[in-house]
């Protein structure tokens, strides 16, 4: 999933780093000057959900957008309590995803 996104993001000009674990996230969080952070939650060893909290210990404003596989209400809950900015249902379309990476940066960056 991570190398579709890198796929679909270097045309249109981002610089990705993509992670294989949730600690891998957290290191390229704190090393690197990230915008948006785009996590599946089901990552090796912690969550999307639990690298989340950790990313908002260092980054508190990052605009994050979840991907699930099981979405459900629960998790959507616990998502928002992390203060995710949206969570996308897999299978995500190339147009969905671009569409609320955009919206995120506007919102959290063109205030």
């Amino acid at each position: 999933m991570r190398e579709t996104l890198r796929d679909i993001f270097v045309p249109h000009g981002y610089r990705t780093f993509l992670a294989e674990s949730g600690e891998e996230a957290i290191d390229i969080v704190r090393v690197h000057p990230v915008h948006v952070a785009v996590l599946d939650m089901h990552l090796p060893r912690l969550s999307g959900l639990e690298t989340l909290a950790l990313v908002r210990q260092m980054r508190s404003a990052l605009p994050a957008i979840m991907i699930s596989g099981d979405w459900n209400e629960n998790l959507m809950r616990r998502a928002l309590s992390e203060h995710a900015y949206c969570v996308l249902e897999k299978p995500v379309s190339r147009h969905m995803v671009v569409h609320v990476v955009h919206k995120a940066l506007q919102k959290f960056y063109n205030n």
